[in-house]
């Protein structure tokens, strides 16, 4: 089949209307033109809430068995993946192997775009099994097109090995929303530069794996309120967020959260547990094992949600 027949069909590669003049307008009206269709990206996210909900789901039971998550795309999809991967040791003190983000082209392919693998399904294959993906993990496949041939491989690799696949994407019907278990799928519409997906779709890809890793970590305990409670304090900006965050917690001074955290170890939630129960670290910390790390069930014995 002839390249062109593959993808003229795309609603990513259709022509919009809303921007078919963009080229003679002046600046303020071309940022204005892209930032309407901006718009349009939360509320084709909003569409797709209860399948991100499932995948959601389906990373917390993984992750609780020991599984972890991946993320896997070419181009811009890839890079969206690995940023969100990238982000979640510092945000919420994980391991990075728990959250990983595989791009086709590898590392290089970060900073100096190149295509020379998205249309070998055997790569994207090879690369998820070098990373030593297992059937208790979870895969992300990312594609705007949902049929970039890299993903696909990775995906068909997966679902041998009976692992939870979820397919991102921003076209209707397309070859990766049949092929996953949970398909999120996100139309938001022609770009405003025709089959730019670096635009809407890219915009939208990275709203959900936002959301899918943030829930996912909430489930997990890694947040206690809205706080980022398990931020590792190796520098001065995180050492003054993890004071704030115990001050904010325990309503103390800053002087008493700076003790408390001192006092745990260096352990945001270690800290909290003994400021608001009047414990000391070993007890506290024994209080959190018993609660798998949640905040919340070491304090109150349920979930404040």
């Amino acid at each position: 089949m002839p390249d062109h027949l593959l993808t003229d069909h795309l609603l990513t590669e259709q022509v919009n209307p809303n921007s078919i003049d963009i080229d003679t307008r002046p600046s303020l009206e071309i940022v204005g033109i892209l930032n309407q269709e901006d718009r349009k990206v939360a509320t084709a996210v909003e569409t797709t809430l209860p399948q991100i909900a499932r995948a959601v789901d389906a990373v917390v039971r993984a992750v609780q068995a020991g599984g972890r998550l991946f993320y896997i795309g070419a181009g811009t999809s890839g890079r969206l993946g690995v940023l969100d991967a990238v982000e979640c040791p510092p945000t919420f003190g994980v391991s990075p192997d728990l959250v990983q983000g595989i791009i086709a082209g590898g590392e290089a392919a970060l900073a100096r775009a190149t295509e020379a693998t998205e249309d070998d399904p055997e790569s994207g294959k090879s690369d998820l099994l070098a990373r030593g993906f297992a059937s208790g993990d979870v895969l992300v496949g990312i594609a705007a097109s949902g049929r970039t041939p890299y993903v696909l491989g990775a995906v068909r690799a997966a679902r041998k090995m009976s692992a939870v696949t979820v397919g991102i994407s921003c076209t209707q019907d397309s070859e990766l929303t049949r092929l996953v278990d949970i398909p999120i799928t996100p139309l938001t519409g022609p770009e405003a530069i025709a089959g730019s997906t670096r635009l809407k779709a890219g915009t939208a890809t990275k709203m959900v794996l936002n959301t899918i890793s943030t829930a996912a970590m909430i489930r997990l305990g890694y947040v206690y309120g809205n706080l980022m409670v398990n931020v590792q304090p190796r520098n001065a900006k995180l050492r003054a967020r993890a004071r704030r965050i115990i001050a904010g917690a325990c309503g103390v001074s800053p002087e008493r959260a700076a003790e408390l955290l001192a006092q745990s170890g260096q352990s945001v939630k270690t800290a909290i547990v003994m400021g608001l129960l009047g414990l000391d670290r070993l007890a506290a910390e024994a209080r959190l094992a018993e609660a798998t790390g949640s905040v919340s069930l070491a304090l109150h014995g349920k979930s404040k949600s």
